[in-house]
């Protein structure tokens, strides 16, 4: 540790300030402003956006609960297992509430930065302290006076501001990379949808097949038309569907390869039984679908298809994420509690008659860039959480260049 570090209280130089109790009746699924629930907060540190879930606030309210962009917050409550005392940066200006159960963290300028004291509620140390004094036997609660009794280690402003700035740059990368992630898999699923759904795949003369006169014929197994040179195949029929062999209980906490289950949380493993460009479909939970291309395992009610020819697999991916929405939309509002094989057996892709795979291979392409970015950041998610801890106590230091 460098000398010039010093121990000290969180209540030396923070106030936290509870949020306002916006009255239910005025909440709303849409509006202009929106409360900061703990559903906000990733349970690593870092705003979570929940699209489709927000909560909006439509009545008056004290203008001092309209947040900054920047201000730092911290979820008082915890919902889900780790939240308590998770800290995000409000991304927006004059968008977001300070609501209950949250807290909002200000401080002495002088004595803290704000990135510093970001990362600072992300350590481990700092998290424990705040476990170990909350209160609740089913949901645990903090309060700001249990945040000021923990005790961190501090280094002078300057070096708090290096400190901060290298690892915010870090996360900014990872959220460059997921917003480019995002836009590439909207484009393919663009594509897809003009391609092989509305069926206006480039003609010979690169127009647009059936809006340009292609001719369609009515195919039985899909009950509609297709282009005349293309065919129904079932998906069993270019795969072999297997599923997952192992119970939740197998993932560990320093795994090396991916353990997928139902949920959307990913997990570790220390070994693996599949490997190969992948499509995971969660069997119960919210039947995700997952692309993953590489060495994995997976939970007993997950899904396992992997293509016999590799650039099927953006076909059999659209093709089962379609097929999920279907399923779990049902009839008159009710729910599917589970999909079985034969749910998947039952699924029919349209395909061209002969082997040209020329559109398969742009959707591929498309798939491939996203795999690298998604690579990408688990190198710079593995680099951060290093760094973390090592800043943090002083153990590595940011040169000055």
């Amino acid at each position: 540790m460098a000398h010039e570090w010093e121990l000290v209280s969180l209540g030396d130089g923070i106030s936290v300030k509870h949020g306002f109790a916006f009255k239910g009746e005025y909440f709303s699924d849409n509006g202009s402003e929106i409360l900061i629930t703990p559903g906000n907060f990733h349970d690593k540190g870092g705003f979570k956006y929940t699209p489709g879930k927000e909560k909006y606030y439509i009545h008056d309210y004290p203008s001092e609960y309209l947040c900054k962009k920047g201000d730092l917050v911290v979820a008082m409550t915890e919902q889900v297992a780790g939240l308590l005392g998770s800290t995000a940066l409000v991304p927006e200006n004059k968008k977001f509430l300070h609501n209950q159960r949250i807290g909002l963290i200000t401080y002495d300028s002088a004595k803290y930065n704000n990135l510093f004291l970001y990362y600072v509620f992300r350590t481990k140390h700092v998290r424990s302290q705040i476990a170990q004094s909350s209160s609740g036997s089913k949901v645990k609660h903090t309060s700001p006076n249990r945040i000021y009794d923990v005790k961190i280690q501090i280094p002078p402003i300057k070096e708090q501001l290096k400190i901060g700035s290298l690892l915010y740059s870090i996360d900014k990368k990872i959220e460059l990379n997921n917003k480019i992630n995002a836009e590439l898999e909207a484009m393919a699923k663009l594509i897809y949808d003009y391609w092989f759904v509305q069926f206006d795949f480039p003609d010979a003369n690169g127009k647009p097949y059936k809006s340009s006169g292609g001719k369609m014929v009515y195919n039985e197994v899909l009950k509609r038309k297709i282009p005349d040179v293309w065919k129904a195949v079932s998906i069993s029929n270019l795969l072999e569907i297997k599923t997952g062999k192992k119970d939740a209980n197998h993932s560990t906490s320093g795994g090396k390869y991916h353990f997928f289950t139902c949920a959307d949380k990913a997990l570790w493993c220390d070994d693996y039984e599949f490997e190969g460009k992948s499509v995971l479909l969660a069997g119960n939970g919210n039947f995700n679908v997952k692309r993953y291309d590489g060495k994995f395992n997976a939970y007993q009610r997950t899904y396992v298809l992997i293509p016999d020819i590799p650039k099927h697999y953006s076909l059999v991916f659209y093709s089962v994420q379609n097929k999920v929405e279907q399923l779990t939309k049902g009839s008159r509002g009710s729910i599917v509690k589970f999909i079985t094989k034969g749910d998947i057996e039952d699924i029919h892709i349209s395909m061209r008659k002969d082997s040209n795979y020329f559109f398969y291979g742009i959707l591929d392409t498309i798939f491939d860039k996203c795999d690298v970015l998604y690579r990408e950041n688990l190198q710079l998610v593995e680099l951060r959480d290093w760094l973390l801890p090592m800043l943090m106590n002083g153990q590595v230091t940011v040169n000055n260049t």
